[in-house]
C-alpha cells in the first residue's frame, strides 16, 4: 500500500546476514522483525506476531496521523482527533485508522484518499524525478522489487525476491510476500484491494511511470507484486469478483458473491 518509505528509510537497515530469520538489529535499533519462535509467519488463521522497533513505529505513525484526517471521526479542518501523540501509534491503530478511511466513501474515493496520503508524503516533484531516476527498464524493475523487501517489511511482513516473466522475459522484478501483514490485521478484502492493491498498483504506474501488478491469494494472505508488468483494468482483475473473509472481518457479507467494498 505505502510506497515512501523507499526513500526514507536509511539503508543501514537492510537484513544483516547470519541473524535470524525475519528479524534483524542494526546497532541499537532493532527492525521490523517477527515475533514468533519459528521465526515465520503463523498458519492461515492465526495472527502473526511482530517486534517493531524505532523506524516501523515512526512510519506506522506517520502513515497513521496522515490516514486519520480523512478517516470517520476525524477532525475538522484536517486535524487529528485521536488525541495520540506521534510515539502513540501501533500496527493496529494503523490498521484501525485505514478501516475508518472506507466509511462513507466509495471504492473509487478510498483509493484516491490514499493518492492524496501518498503525494502528501512527496517533496514537490517527486514523482517527475523518480521518472527520470528509474525510467521503466528492466533495471528498474529489479532495482525496486530488491528495495521492496527490507523497506516494506514494516508494512506487509516478510518478502523475498523471486523470478518471474514480464513480456516473455524472465527477470528478478518480482516480491513474493509471504504473509501480508496488512491482509492478516484487517482480514478485510475490500480494505486490501481498494487500500493498498489498486492506488500502490496506480501510483507506481500513473505517478511514477514504473508499471507494478500486484496478485494478492486470498487462500494463504500471500501477494506477488510484479515490476515491470502492467496491472489489469478492475474489472478483468481475479479480486474484483472476491468475495468477503467471512471468518476473518467484522463488517463481512456471508451471503454476498462478492466483497460489496468492491462492487460500490
Amino acid at each position: 500500500m505505502i510506497s515512501m518509505e523507499l526513500s526514507c528509510l536509511p539503508s543501514s537497515c537492510f537484513p544483516v546476514p547470519g541473524r535470524r530469520r525475519g528479524c534483524h538489529v542494526v546497532g541499537s535499533v532493532r527492525c521490523a522483525g517477527i515475533a514468533e519462535p519459528s521465526g515465520v509467519p503463523a498458519p492461515m488463521g492465526q495472527k502473526t506476531q511482530y517486534r517493531d522497533g524505532f523506524f516501523e513505529k515512526a512510519f506506522m505513525s506517520l502513515f497513521a496521523r496522515k490516514m486519520e484526517k480523512f478517516s470517520a471521526g476525524g477532525g475538522e479542518g484536517g486535524k487529528t482527533s485521536s488525541g495520540r501523540g506521534f510515539w502513540g501509534w501501533d500496527y493496529d491503530g494503523f490498521v484501525d485508522v485505514s478501516r475508518g478511511v472506507m466509511v462513507g466513501r466509495s471504492r473509487k474515493q478510498q483509493q484516491e484518499v490514499v493518492r492524496e496520503v501518498l503525494l502528501s508524503m512527496l517533496p514537490p516533484g517527486a514523482p517527475a524525478q523518480f521518472r527520470k531516476l528509474f525510467p521503466p527498464t528492466r533495471w528498474a524493475a529489479e532495482f525496486n522489487a530488491a528495495l521492496t523487501v527490507p523497506f516494506f517489511h514494516w508494512l506487509v511482513g516478510p518478502s523475498e525476491v523471486v523470478e518471474v516473466e514480464v513480456n516473455g522475459v524472465k527477470q528478478r522484478s518480482g516480491v513474493h510476500i509471504k504473509k501480508c501483514r496488512y491482509l492478516e490485521n484487517s482480514g478485510c478484502v475490500g480494505m486490501c484491494v481498494n487500500m493498498c492493491k489498486i492506488p500502490t498498483q496506480d501510483f507506481f504506474t500513473n505517478e511514477f511511470g514504473l508499471p507494478l501488478t500486484m496478485n494478492p491469494n486470498f487462500e494463504d494472505m500471500s501477494c506477488d507484486m510484479v515490476y515491470g508488468q502492467v496491472p489489469p483494468p478492475f474489472e478483468e482483475d481475479p479480486v474484483s469478483n472476491q468475495p468477503c473473509y467471512s471468518e476473518y472481518c467484522s463488517v463481512a457479507n456471508p451471503s454476498a458473491k462478492i466483497c460489496p467494498k468492491l462492487v460500490t
